[in-house]
């Protein structure tokens, strides 16, 4: 009953988090969308990659370690902090010598200026990882909620008071630089630890030899993840660049959030009782059913209304970014089935497979982007998103051998939900294409919204989908009776 209630109150805290953070980010983004230029959203996409490798060079793994191994104490934390700031300022000093040669790379002279700027947030980001992963290992996600909302409330103003100003794409950077600053002040000021100098070579070993075949594989993620904004921003425009980018952001918008609230949570709670493969694998069954009934209606129907939805949010000048946008929500539908399977390598501590399945699925997909480059930007989006059927088969390996729940057990559980999410998104579509056409781009918003949630309900209803108990028990949970 007591990890009942620490899980109910993380998923809880870790959502208004994450939707507090993401629908202040949306609102923030939807204003600066009709006050910038899709070119200038393209700059920021272009040095995407390099923030990631940054940002994936800094901590190694080590924070994952740290909230993995219950024996750390204060040592190992100071060790790992030390670690992580000492690295995060060379790979600044790093970038920042590197500046030139990218914007070379790309044929944009700005961007020298834009990412020895933007890239100061590694540096306060470093000072930051292992607070939050303290945060996290004690389940205590209230204050990463209370330092993370007024943080990017007071950035997003920052981004388009200076937008208003004409202060262009330097509204973005000096946003993010802010909210990254304002993270820092904030988790300092809540954390009740503090680093000593004590630096451990043994126990820095001991978290490195665990943390860095994660820190490999996620440096690889981070690379691969961006490696079509890198193609994209060398071989098309800067506006085309911009119109994939807010594809992207916008289908991460559900996708990641939800899935990163239930792994923020999941993790330490699946360390606890991975002792008990049988414990462990229903509540794995429980969450990988839910985040996928949680997030498939949402990215479909999505993509169902996706003319209007663009249309009213960003204004026309966006519409382009539309069939982009439509076609990787397709690809983001086997996402959350990707991040659980991964997570159990975690789990037990076998990074060494974790970074062997990473490897495999980025030759795969440089070898997918080879093939499919002469086929333009089209080719470049369907190729993910039979890379992440590809992918989903690779990840799902070896969770058959850990607790007993193979790839075909996992569709066959999860084959309902994508059905009826399906069937929504398709009478979604119909409806508005036959009936509200005609209508302004709120009410087909609104109508595709109501008709697809409404018809996905139903569905759910008379199919005795448990997942609808399990929502409701959360929300009783939380709000009482």
């Amino acid at each position: 009953m007591a990890l009942k209630k620490v899980v109910t109150s993380g998923l809880v805290w870790t959502f208004t988090q994450q939707f507090g953070n993401q629908i202040i980010g949306f609102v923030v983004s939807l204003i600066l969308a009709r006050l910038l230029l899709p070119e200038e959203f393209g700059l920021i996409a272009m040095i995407a990659v390099f923030v990631a490798v940054g940002n994936g060079l800094m901590d190694s793994g080590l924070s994952l370690s740290i909230i993995r191994d219950t024996e750390a104490g204060d040592k190992d934390f100071s060790t790992v902090f030390i670690f992580n700031v000492v690295a995060g300022a060379i790979i600044y000093l790093s970038i920042f010598i590197a500046a030139p040669f990218i914007a070379q790379f790309y044929d944009q002279e700005i961007l020298t200026k834009i990412i020895r700027v933007y890239c100061l947030t590694f540096i306060f980001s470093a000072a930051t990882s292992v607070h939050i992963a303290l945060f996290t290992r004690n389940m205590n996600f209230r204050v990463q909620t209370l330092t993370a909302i007024p943080a990017a409330v007071i950035s997003g103003v920052l981004g388009i008071v200076l937008a208003i100003q004409g202060y262009g794409v330097w509204s973005l950077v000096y946003s993010s630089l802010l909210n990254s600053i304002l993270n820092f002040v904030l988790i300092w000021k809540y954390s009740d630890w503090y680093p000593s100098r004590s630096f451990d070579k043994i126990l820095f070993l001991k978290h490195w030899n665990y943390g860095y075949k994660l820190g490999l594989a996620n440096l690889l993620n981070r690379i691969f993840n961006n490696l079509y904004l890198v193609v994209i921003g060398k071989y098309f425009s800067p506006a085309l660049l911009g119109f994939y980018s807010r594809a992207e952001s916008t289908k991460q918008l559900p996708l990641s959030n939800i899935e990163r609230a239930l792994n923020k949570v999941s993790f330490p709670m699946f360390v606890g009782i991975k002792h008990d493969p049988e414990r462990l694998k229903n509540v794995f069954r429980r969450l990988l059913k839910m985040v996928v009934f949680v997030v498939s209606p949402v990215l479909l129907i999505g993509a169902a209304i996706a003319e209007p939805l663009f249309v009213f949010f960003f204004t026309e000048k966006w519409l382009p970014a539309v069939p982009y946008f439509q076609i990787l929500c397709l690809g983001g539908l086997l996402l959350p089935l990707h991040s659980y399977n991964l997570s159990l390598l975690n789990i037990y501590g076998r990074s060494d497979l974790f970074l062997k399945l990473e490897i495999i699925k980025k030759v795969l997909i440089v070898g997918s982007i080879l093939l499919i480059i002469p086929f333009g930007i089209y080719g470049l989006l369907w190729g993910q998103v039979v890379f992440s059927m590809i992918a989903y088969f690779v990840n799902a390996y070896y969770t058959q051998k850990f607790i007993t729940y193979p790839l075909i057990e996992q569709l066959s559980d999860v084959f309902p939900i994508y059905l009826i999410t399906t069937l929504s998104g398709l009478i979604v579509w119909l409806g508005d294409s036959l009936l509200f056409f005609s209508y302004s781009d709120f009410i087909r918003v609104m109508a595709g919204g109501v008709i697809g949630l409404g018809v996905y309900f139903l569905f759910s209803v008379l199919g005795r989908f448990e997942q609808l108990a399990q929502l409701k028990e959360l929300l009783k949970e939380r709000f009482g009776k």
